[in-house]
């Protein structure tokens, strides 16, 4: 008896690691996909991606001080030859001197007219208060506004944002990770804007795995929210 239960329980976590392992579906139910990448994605063929309902593409700019994604200028090239929507993010450390962080972003992120507007992704404390870390966000958000005349999304996960963001930064797009089938309900009244559901999807013209998103609207709220440089109101909005 005492070695059925042994079985049974290791039968339960193998389903449960394969269970874990299992691809990313395409979810239903909203009408605008899409995808983020860095360098980890490798070369990717924008054309065939392209094909395939992807409308827009999140792609990592930079990161710290001084990181730059060795694949950004090329995933940018890619994405504008093939029409989809494009989005540059920059990976945030709260201990990092935040005018350094915005330096190296800038010295990489031009925009264009419809691409989206830039994304600050904050996902770690690196020992830092919640009031610091809030402190640095919106110091990186305003020195975004000054410049590119936008305001910039927010990029966390489900936890991070309960715990520093949620409450504090709810006049911008949240884009939220919830690796998940079913909608997150953020706090606070707040709507999120973008939904990361799941990091192992698959995708002709990508070898290996990328992140699934979805925006919540349609394809001409979409076109609302990107950037254009002719036009005076984001910051009232």
């Amino acid at each position: 008896m005492q070695q059925f239960k042994i079985l049974s329980i290791l039968l339960a976590v193998c389903f449960l690691l394969l269970g874990c392992e299992e691809n990313t579906r395409r979810i239903s139910g909203f009408k605008v996909h899409g995808i983020d990448v860095s360098h980890y994605q490798n070369d990717i063929n924008w054309d065939t991606v392209a094909k395939q309902e992807i409308k827009f593409a999140f792609v990592k700019a930079t990161e710290g001080e001084s990181i730059s994604d060795s694949l950004f200028k090329k995933n940018w090239a890619g994405l504008k030859k093939n029409n989809i929507r494009k989005g540059a993010y920059h990976y945030f450390h709260p201990a990092t001197n935040v005018q350094s962080q915005y330096n190296n972003f800038k010295r990489q992120v031009s925009l264009e007219k419809g691409d989206l507007p830039p994304v600050i992704d904050i996902e770690e404390t690196n020992g830092r208060s919640k009031s610091e870390i809030i402190w640095a966000i919106k110091k990186w958000i305003s020195l975004v506004e000054a410049d590119y005349k936008v305001k910039p999304i927010i990029y966390t996960n489900f936890k991070f944002y309960n715990a520093y963001v949620g409450g504090n930064f709810d006049q911008y797009p949240i884009w939220i990770a919830r690796y998940s089938y079913n909608q997150p309900t953020l706090n606070y009244g707040d709507t999120w804007t973008f939904w990361q559901y799941g990091n192992k999807g698959r995708i002709n013209g990508i070898e290996g795995d990328v992140d699934f998103n979805v925006f919540n609207g349609s394809l001409l709220d979409l076109e609302k929210l990107c950037y254009d440089p002719e036009r005076t109101s984001y910051l009232l909005d």
